[in-house]
C-alpha cells in the first residue's frame, strides 16, 4: 500500500469520525452545561479531519510537522471533550463508547505520524 492510498484512507476515515461527531452532537441533551461542551466538542472532532486533510497537502516536512501538530492536538482535545460528557454525567459512556476508542486509535496513529516525521526531518 502506497503512502498516498493510506492517505486517503486516513482522510476518509477522519471524515467518517467527523460525521459521527455531527450525529452525536445533534443527539446531546439540550441543557446549557451540554450545549457547551458540545460546541468544543463539535468544533475539535470535526477540526481534526479537516486539518488532516491539510496535511496530506503540506508543502514541506516542516508544513506537515506543524499541521500534523494541530492534528493531534484537536484529536487530543476530542478525547478530553468526549471524557468531560461521561465523567461528568452528561451523556453515558455507552453511548459514546466506540467513537471514545475510535478517538484513542486516532491520537496513537497521529502521535506516532507526528514521532516519525520529526525522526526523518
Amino acid at each position: 500500500m502506497t503512502t498516498l492510498h493510506r492517505a486517503k484512507q486516513l482522510q476518509d476515515r477522519t471524515k467518517k469520525f467527523a460525521v459521527r461527531i455531527v450525529k452525536a452532537f445533534a443527539r446531546l441533551p439540550k441543557d446549557e452545561a451540554t450545549r457547551i461542551i458540545g460546541r468544543q466538542f463539535l468544533r475539535s472532532g470535526t477540526s481534526l479531519a479537516a486539518n488532516y486533510r491539510a496535511s496530506c497537502r503540506a508543502r514541506s516536512g516542516a508544513d506537515f510537522i506543524s499541521k500534523i501538530s494541530v492534528v493531534t492536538e484537536e484529536t487530543d482535545e476530542t478525547l478530553f471533550w468526549f471524557e468531560l460528557l461521561v465523567e461528568s454525567d452528561l451523556i453515558s459512556s455507552a453511548a459514546l463508547q466506540s467513537m471514545m476508542l475510535e478517538c484513542e486509535e486516532l491520537l496513537k496513529v497521529f502521535s506516532a505520524s507526528l514521532a516519525t516525521a520529526k525522526r526523518n526531518r
